[in-house]
């Protein structure tokens, strides 16, 4: 590593005219002891005299200071290189005591905060391996148990080979929805995910949403509805396939983990000339305010019992915050325990909104 040298010379000035000032006097008061009546020669003795102990007093003392503290700081440097820092091995290596404390300590904080933040990151990579190996372990062992169960004899009943395999297949389906779902985030992760932007109305979407999740709803008699009889129709501009995709995940979260006999509401808020906002709010469970900032971690869940009684791949909300962002738009959450759940994200309008009566 080629080490730039930013010399300081402070010391060497102050020290040189402490010394200089010190050894003039001394020596000028021997003279006048010794030389009274020569006032004009003890002048220009003391002149000459200031200037070279001065001169001499300061390139000693530099050299002197640079060589012992420029081996001391540059060892300091060298031990700091084997970091990789960009924050001060890039910089000179300075003799200035005040500026190399204010650099080392910057250096020091910085790098607290990067240990810090990888620590966070390492306990999150835990999490998310633990979570994955769940996820898929759970639908695996389901298939290895029927097809097991199938070859050990069970295979020559017509009626028990039917309804093993029909599970068999309902644990492939879900190991093939977990592992798409990771697919996706990946895509949306690198920027390899294109999206196909298009103008289109979002209350027909809603509407859309609603009939394909109305089963799904009536299972748990949750109503499914606008806040408003008199929605505002408007026209957005965004995929509208993955647009559809983080209506369905909000919407089904808000069935899972809604009441019996709850409701589910979707409004539609006009924010400014340019914005909208979605909000799907539900008197459901609610999730407590500690786990809020960790709803869109993939695999993230409430619930730590580990039964996944509502089935799901953990990966809805980590979906819905990607696909979001790929929009460039935002996407919050604001829950109380007990109460419910509302879950909001902007998206921009492409033409001016008109009035339309929902059915």
């Amino acid at each position: 590593m080629k080490i730039n040298f930013k010399k300081t010379y402070k010391f060497a000035v102050k020290s040189a005219l402490y010394i200089s000032l010190f050894g003039t006097g001394f020596v000028l008061i021997l003279m006048n002891l010794f030389y009274k009546n020569q006032l004009k020669h003890q002048v220009a003795f003391g002149i000459i005299f200031i200037i070279s102990i001065y001169i001499f007093s300061f390139l000693v003392l530099q050299y002197r200071v640079e060589r012992f503290i420029y081996r001391r700081v540059k060892k300091i440097y060298d031990e700091v290189s084997l970091l990789e820092s960009t924050t001060l091995i890039n910089q000179p290596i300075t003799t200035d005591m005040e500026t190399l404390s204010r650099e080392v300590k910057k250096f020091a904080t910085d790098k607290k905060l990067e240990i810090e933040m990888l620590e966070i990151r390492e306990q999150y990579r835990r999490e998310f391996l633990g979570n994955v190996s769940h996820e898929l372990k759970t639908p695996l062992f389901t298939v290895q148990g029927y097809v097991s169960t199938l070859l050990d004899g069970a295979m020559d009943d017509k009626n028990i080979r039917k309804k093993y395999l029909k599970r068999a297949e309902k644990g492939v389906e879900r190991l093939i929805y977990i592992v798409e779902d990771l697919d996706m985030i990946t895509k949306l992760e690198s920027g390899d995910l294109d999206l196909n932007m298009t103008d289109f109305n979002i209350v027909e979407l809603i509407q859309n949403v609603f009939d394909l999740l109305e089963m799904k709803a009536d299972k748990k008699k949750i109503k499914l509805a606008f806040e408003s009889k008199n929605v505002q129709s408007v026209i957005i501009r965004g995929d509208q396939d993955r647009i559809q995709q983080v209506l369905e995940n909000l919407i089904v979260n808000s069935i899972k983990y809604g009441k019996d006999g709850g409701l589910t509401e979707v409004g539609v808020v006009n924010l400014t000339k340019k914005k909208v906002l979605i909000r799907i709010s539900d008197n459901g469970e609610g999730v407590e305010k500690q786990n809020i900032p960790r709803l869109f971690e993939r695999f993230y869940r409430v619930d730590k019992s580990g039964t996944r009684s509502e089935g799901g791949s953990g990966l809805g909300l980590a979906i819905v915050k990607h696909i979001i962002e790929a929009h460039k738009e935002k996407v919050y959450v604001e829950s109380e325990f007990g109460i419910g759940s509302e879950f909001s994200f902007t998206l921009e309008k492409a033409h001016k909104a008109v009035k339309t009566e929902v059915k």
